[in-house]
């Protein structure tokens, strides 16, 4: 069992459960899923560049990332429908957790003048979403092996119903939240 899973069972729920006052142990919140997606602009005028940013989607989590395609063509954008834009991962269950340790404990600390993440960029439900600049803050990517530099976006799904919850949970995994 994963590190936080277990720290989620054994100290989580229980410090959720009093700062709440949950009547049921099966409303505290957790967490659902994780996702990662990276779509850019380049992809339009290069369709093989889907292939590298789902290969470094693979590399980060562990996991086959999926090409994300265009719903609708947009004329002024130069976008057919069915085009490939990016790739992203859905993270469930131990690579989900897996994968916020790393990004807690080994990611968000190798971020250059990095302090702390915004407390605001919730989504109403509970629901984090973290904006990241360069894919090469994690150590499974090798610098070298790199085309570009992209970004990504990383939301974190959780069961709560509030913001409050929410932001409790994830400073409970450890979460570096400012102040």
């Amino acid at each position: 069992m994963s590190r936080l899973k277990e720290k989620y069972n054994k100290e989580i729920k229980k410090a959720l459960l009093d700062q709440f006052k949950y009547k049921n142990p099966m409303q505290v919140p957790k967490l659902e899923r994780i996702t990662l997606n990276c779509v850019t602009r380049d992809c339009v005028s290069n369709g093989k560049l889907a292939d590298n940013i789902m290969g470094d989607l693979a590399q980060i989590t562990g996991q086959k990332a999926v090409i994300a395609r265009a719903k609708n063509s947009i004329a002024t954008f130069k976008v057919r429908e069915g085009q490939a834009l990016g790739a992203y991962v859905t993270l469930r269950g131990k690579n989900m957790y897996e994968f916020l340790d790393r990004l807690i404990n080994l990611s968000l600390p190798r971020v250059k003048d990095f302090r702390g993440l915004s407390p605001k960029a919730f989504d109403g439900r509970g629901n984090y979403n973290l904006g990241v600049k360069e894919q090469i803050m994690f150590p499974e990517i090798n610098y070298d092996k790199i085309d570009r530099v992209r970004g990504l976006g990383i939301t974190i799904t959780t069961t709560a119903n509030t913001n409050e919850e929410g932001r409790a949970l994830l400073k409970e995994f450890g979460m570096p939240f400012k102040n």
